[in-house]
């Protein structure tokens, strides 16, 4: 069956150019959330030596690095992988160009959301992970953006007379955990952190977006350019609170991993149990 084409990747890769100029603006937002996948990293009792870094725009290599983990980074954009390590390849997300078997350890922070296939780039990501090699990644996961979502939606409704899609499509929590087992990893763990992004006006927002390289690049994303009066309208609907900011929560889907091994601990089937829970909750008193 065909992949539905949702996401302009010509688009998405313009964006991203776009954005390396003006990075530095939401470095702090990927600094946090490359603090987070690292936190789950360094829970970890073994130790890795080979790893990739996808669309990491700078905040994941020099951390990797830091803890001596040889690492290629990895990006769509030409002009995002030069913010990253020493080693960069400039490849497409959904067509990873490396052998089986080539890392220990994955990491993709907050850059696996405009790929089309995303069960393809799991499985090419499981992949090219040696046997018992880690995957961590941050998604942003529905309700992210839905503010922004709802307001711009009634101010083209109530200017243009009609809606075009303007936000991107997020998966949910529960989504991400059916992508890790069809790709066939093993112990996946899914776990949820929020930010509590505030912002003083509609504009300011864009900014970051655009800093992000997070604009519109759905296929089916009107071309024209729309009227002032709509983003009046958009923006009035956020700050209508009267408050001196607005919320924009990122909420995201922390997700781990691990490819395959015979040395795993592998889960029980029905049957082979020794003692019933029943047994362990009601434990009988030794006789006399």
């Amino acid at each position: 069956m065909d992949t539905p084409v949702i996401f302009d990747r010509k688009a998405v890769r313009q964006h991203r150019d776009r954005a390396a100029r003006r990075l530095d603006g939401i470095m702090p937002v990927l600094d946090i959330t490359a603090d987070l996948l690292l936190d789950r990293l360094d829970d970890m009792v073994r130790s890795f030596s080979a790893a990739l870094d996808i669309g990491g725009r700078g905040a994941i290599s020099p951390r990797l690095a830091a803890r001596g983990i040889a690492t290629t980074s990895m990006d769509l954009s030409p002009r995002l992988v030069t913010r990253s390590g020493e080693m960069r390849v400039c490849a497409d997300e959904e067509w990873l160009p490396f052998a089986p078997h080539s890392f220990d350890l994955v990491i993709a922070n907050l850059s696996l959301h405009w790929v089309n296939d995303l069960p393809g780039v799991f499985a090419q990501i499981r992949h090219v992970l040696r046997p018992d090699g880690l995957f961590l990644a941050s998604m942003p996961i529905l309700p992210t953006l839905r503010p922004l979502r709802t307001a711009l939606e009634a101010a083209e409704l109530a200017v243009c007379d009609g809606v075009s899609p303007r936000v991107s499509p997020f998966p949910t929590q529960q989504s991400c955990a059916q992508l890790m087992q069809r790709a066939g990893f093993a112990l996946p763990v899914i776990d949820t952190e929020c930010l509590d992004l505030r912002y003083r006006s509609l504009s300011a927002l864009m900014a970051d977006l655009r800093a992000a390289g997070e604009t519109n690049a759905l296929t089916q994303r009107t071309r024209t350019i729309p009227p002032r009066m709509m983003f009046a309208a958009a923006a009035a609907e956020l700050e209508k609170t009267g408050a001196d900011s607005f919320a924009m929560p990122l909420h995201m889907a922390v997700l781990s991993g691990w490819a395959p091994a015979p040395t795993q601990p592998v889960p029980l089937q029905p049957g082979q149990f020794q003692h019933s829970l029943h047994d362990a909750l009601n434990p009988q008193e030794p006789s006399a």
